[in-house]
C-alpha cells in the first residue's frame, strides 16, 4: 500500500515550479489545509524580479504558534540529458524517489501537511496554533517571499514563537541533523584602480591586476575569529575575478574582485567591512567596495523546539541528532531575527541541486511521522 506523503510529493515533484513559478503547489497545499480548518491568507508581492506567489496559513488563534516554513520553487534542472529520468516525472527506482525538488524541498512540504492532517485527526483541540508560511521565492533572489511575509507579519505584531523549517538538513540519514543556526553572509564587489595604458611603457601606467595579488593574499591571511561553541570560524572566499579590455597589449584601468564572507555571531558584517578597509587602505591602492549582507547569523539554543526535535527523531527513528550551524544561508534568517526559535530539519541533502535529484522512497513518511511527533510535544494537551 502507498504512502500517503509519498503520493503527496510525487504529485508537488510534477509540478514545475521553477524559481519563482509556483506551478499550482500552493492551491494544491491550501486545500488540503483547509479541509483541516485552516484558515489561508495569499500575501503575493511583486518587484523587479517578478511576481511571487506566497501564503499565510493558520489553524487556532491562541499562544504559542508553531509555524512551518517552506518554499514550493526549485532550482532550475540543468542539461536534461544529464538525467535518468525526466525531472518532473517522480519515479521511484531501486528505493529512491527522483525528481527536481524530491529533497529541496518538496518531500518536506508534503510531510507538512500530512503529519498536520493526523496530528489534528488525533488532536481537535491542540493547544496554541498550528501556522504554515509558503514562498515560491526561496531559491531565486528572496525579495518577495519570506521576507515580505515576515515583514507582513510584525507590522501587525503577529509573532512567531517555534518555527521549523523544511530545508534538506540531514547528511547520511534521515533526521541524523537538525540545523540549529546559519552562519551570516556579507558579500563585497571590490574594485581596484589602476591607471590603463600601453604594456610596453609600464611606467605610464599603473596595473590594478598586479596590485589584486597583494591584496587577495593580504586578505587570505586575515583570522577573523576563532568560532565558538556553535559556529566554526568565518571563512573568506573570492567568487569571482574579472579585468582587461580582451588585448593583449592594453594595460586594464581596473579590476573587479567579487568575495563573500560565512561569519560566526564572533563578528559583524560592519566589523567585516572595517577591516577589510583598514587591509585595504595598509596597501595604499586605489578602490571602492559594494558590501551586501545577504543574511544575518542566527542561533537557537537548546529549547522547547530543539528538545521536542531530538526528541521525535529518537522516538520515530531511534537517532540522536546532531545540533549544526553548517551549510549556507536559508529563509530562517528572516524569521530569527523577530525572536522565534527556528531549526531547519528535512530528508538528506546529498542531491540537492544535483541532476538526478532524489530521496529514500520511505523518507517523506518517516518524516511526516516525526513532524507529528514534534506538533504533540509542542502543541498537545496533557
Amino acid at each position: 500500500m502507498s504512502n500517503p506523503t509519498l503520493e503527496l510529493t510525487k504529485e508537488l515533484i510534477a509540478a514545475p515550479s521553477v524559481t519563482p513559478l509556483d506551478a499550482g503547489c500552493q492551491e494544491l497545499m491550501s486545500k488540503r489545509l483547509e479541509a483541516c480548518g485552516f484558515t489561508i491568507e495569499s500575501l503575493d508581492f511583486a518587484d523587479e524580479h517578478g511576481a511571487v506567489k506566497n501564503f499565510w496559513a493558520k489553524r487556532g488563534t491562541s499562544k504559542p504558534v508553531l509555524a512551518f516554513a517552506g518554499h514550493t520553487d526549485v532550482v532550475p534542472t540543468g542539461e536534461l540529458k544529464r538525467w535518468n529520468t525526466q525531472p518532473f516525472d517522480p519515479i521511484i527506482k531501486d528505493g529512491m524517489l527522483y525528481g527536481r525538488g524530491a529533497a529541496d524541498m518538496k518531500t518536506s512540504l508534503a510531510a507538512f501537511i500530512t503529519s498536520i492532517e493526523d496530528f489534528v485527526k488525533e488532536h481537535p483541540d491542540h493547544n496554541g496554533t498550528i501556522a504554515l508560511l509558503i514562498t515560491s521565492d526561496e531559491e531565486g533572489p528572496s525579495t518577495c517571499g519570506t521576507v515580505k511575509v515576515i515583514e507582513t507579519l510584525e507590522a501587525r505584531n503577529e509573532k512567531i514563537d517555534y518555527c521549523l523549517v523544511g530545508e534538506p538538513s540531514s547528511t547520511d540519514e534521515l533526521g541524523d541533523v537538525i540545523k540549529n543556526g546559519r552562519r551570516g553572509s556579507v558579500g563585497c564587489i571590490l574594485n581596484i584602480i589602476g591607471t590603463q595604458g600601453h604594456v610596453a611603457y609600464p611606467h605610464l601606467a599603473d596595473n590594478p591586476i598586479h596590485h589584486a595579488g597583494d591584496v587577495i593574499n593580504a586578505l587570505k591571511q586575515i583570522e577573523w575569529d576563532q568560532g565558538n561553541e556553535y559556529f566554526p570560524p568565518t571563512t573568506f572566499q573570492i567568487s569571482n575575478i574579472a579585468g582587461g579590455t580582451g588585448a593583449t597589449n592594453v594595460i586594464p584601468g581596473d579590476v573587479t574582485i567579487t568575495f563573500n564572507l560565512r561569519h560566526s555571531t564572533e563578528i559583524d558584517a560592519d566589523q567585516i567591512e572595517r577591516i577589510v578597509t583598514e587591509k585595504l587602505q595598509s596597501l595604499n591602492v586605489h578602490f571602492e567596495t559594494k558590501w551586501t549582507t545577504f543574511g544575518l547569523p542566527f542561533l537557537t539554543e537548546r529549547g522547547k523546539l530543539v528538545d521536542a526535535c531530538i526528541d521525535a527523531i529518537k522516538s520515530e527513528t531511534g537517532i540522536e541528532a546532531k545540533l549544526s550551524t553548517s551549510g549556507g544561508t536559508s529563509d530562517g534568517r528572516f524569521i530569527a531575527p523577530t525572536g522565534t526559535q527556528v531549526v531547519e530539519l528535512g530528508p538528506v541533502n546529498a542531491t540537492i541541486h544535483k541532476v538526478n535529484e532524489c530521496v529514500s522512497a520511505e523518507a517523506p513518511g518517516q518524516l511526516s511521522k516525526i513532524y507529528q511527533k514534534i506538533l504533540a510535544n509542542v502543541l498537545a494537551k496533557t
